[in-house]
């Protein structure tokens, strides 16, 4: 008889992974990291448990968008005043102080709402330039851009 395992919170193994976001593109390289963040690249996922990996990405910075979505596409916040909307394109975000808020936006979105993919996104770690200090959990690097020639803009 073949019975489907449940993982149970404390049998997730978590490992780490690098990923450097030099010239991948924004949405691809936010599906790749969702899915280790879920941990749907294991053979034991279990949708109701943390069972992913941490994610370190490196490199924000300089992740590239598609067409014109630079300067087209807006990212929309309240600033809690009356008539306080305002809107920054991605352009504008990258170019900030903190463009990791851009990956982490869009990873945060393909994840499915709830504790559970709060308690995923804290294991996502976002940096602008190359130093990170995760350097004693020593992670494993990632090449996105090889899996598909579409992952990378130049």
């Amino acid at each position: 008889m073949k019975t489907t395992l449940s993982l149970k919170p404390t049998e997730a193994q978590k490992n780490w992974v690098l990923i450097d976001a030099e010239g991948l593109v924004l949405g691809r390289l936010a599906v790749v990291i969702a899915n280790r963040l879920r941990g749907k690249h294991k053979p034991q996922f279990t949708p109701h448990v943390d069972c992913g990996d941490a994610v370190i990405v490196v490199n924000a910075r300089k992740v590239r968008v598609t067409g014109k979505k630079a300067e087209q596409s807006l990212f929309h916040y309240h600033t809690g005043y009356a008539g306080g909307i305002k809107s920054r394109s991605i352009g504008q975000r990258l170019d900030s102080a903190h463009p990791e808020r851009v990956i982490e936006k869009a990873v945060e979105r393909m994840i499915t709402r709830g504790p559970l993919q709060r308690q995923q996104m804290r294991h996502l770690y976002v940096y602008a330039d190359q130093e990170h200090p995760h350097g004693g959990q020593q992670p494993a690097a990632l090449d996105v851009g090889a899996m598909n020639a579409k992952n990378r803009r130049v």
